[in-house]
């Protein structure tokens, strides 16, 4: 079968819900990769093997390039900045649109990777804010270590033997650093997915005064101290299927009207947790598009 045949039959399995359920356990460390595989094992899907189920869910990359790193509609470049709070320094991939001359300004977006670093997705995620007319910023909490390994399962054991204050505090950093970048205005917005969606709503709650919209996808919120400091606004993206994440929303919900803060919340039905994320199965197209589109409309309205 060929590259392109398998990767249609793996899009058409019919994966149950528990599988999705064990990925999102290994995918946030809670089980290893072994007894992930050894879970996926034990289903019976048509006479499926484990390898084509395993390859449905774990992420392909490939997959994820909407906008080309050389795509001449937009310029990107890696650059570091002083986290005194943090690890010292910090880095990030930095995309700006190619028709900004030097002395034009445009408003700025931080993008706010998964718990395994900078990984291709995120990076183009940062390019399809450029592409739009944004600035995107999107930093790697593992610069201290080297960078984005290359692969999830290495990313992750990275970042988590990172102290977590510490990558706050760089995530801070990094706001503040493009806050005060020479081509942004004073408009920043922040967006971000899974771990990212838990520092878009941490930015929120720390920097309410710098945040100018913050778009968390599928993240939890803020401890709970910060959270009365929340004014907003903020656009919050849910996957149907998401219980984790999803059960800390209605005391969530709960603080932000008692702040006052101005907000709007969807829940994707049947969709899952990483919806957004084009390099696995857990992707859903039409919700991901609709989230994008909202989040674009909310930046404009909000950043410009």
């Amino acid at each position: 079968m060929t590259k392109a045949k398998n990767e249609a039959a793996e899009s058409r399995i019919p994966i149950p819900q528990e599988a999705f359920d064990w990925y999102d356990e290994y995918a946030h460390g809670d089980i290893d990769r072994r007894t992930f595989l050894t879970r996926i094992a034990s289903l019976s899907i048509a006479g499926l093997s484990v390898g084509v189920i395993g390859n449905a869910l774990l992420p392909d990359y490939a997959k994820a390039e909407q906008v080309s790193f050389n795509d001449p509609a937009i310029k990107a470049t890696y650059e570091e900045f002083a986290s005194p709070e943090g690890h010292g320094t910090g880095g990030g991939y930095l995309v700006i649109p190619s028709s900004l001359s030097a002395d034009q300004k445009a408003p700025a977006v931080l993008v706010v990777h998964e718990n395994r670093g900078l990984n291709p997705y995120i990076k183009d995620v940062a390019r399809r804010l450029a592409s739009q007319g944004f600035i995107a910023f999107a930093p790697d909490a593992l610069f201290p270590l080297g960078g984005y390994p290359g692969n999830d399962d290495d990313g992750r054991a990275m970042q988590r033997s990172l102290d977590k204050q510490k990558i706050e505090n760089d995530f801070i950093a990094a706001a503040r650093w493009l806050h005060s970048h020479d081509q942004t205005t004073n408009k920043l917005g922040v967006v971000g997915f899974c771990f990212g969606g838990y520092i878009s709503n941490f930015l929120a709650a720390t920097l309410p005064d710098v945040i100018s919209a913050a778009v968390p996808f599928y993240g939890t919120p803020a401890k709970g101290e910060l959270q009365a400091r929340v004014k907003g606004p903020l656009l919050l993206h849910f996957g149907e299927k998401d219980k984790r994440v999803n059960a800390t929303w209605p005391e969530y919900e709960k603080v932000l009207k008692d702040n006052g803060a101005e907000y709007s919340a969807h829940v994707y039905a049947q969709a899952q947790h990483g919806f957004h994320n084009d390099s696995t199965s857990r992707y859903s197209p039409k919700d991901a598009e609709l989230a994008w589109q909202r989040t674009l409309a909310f930046f404009n309205s909000h950043l410009r």
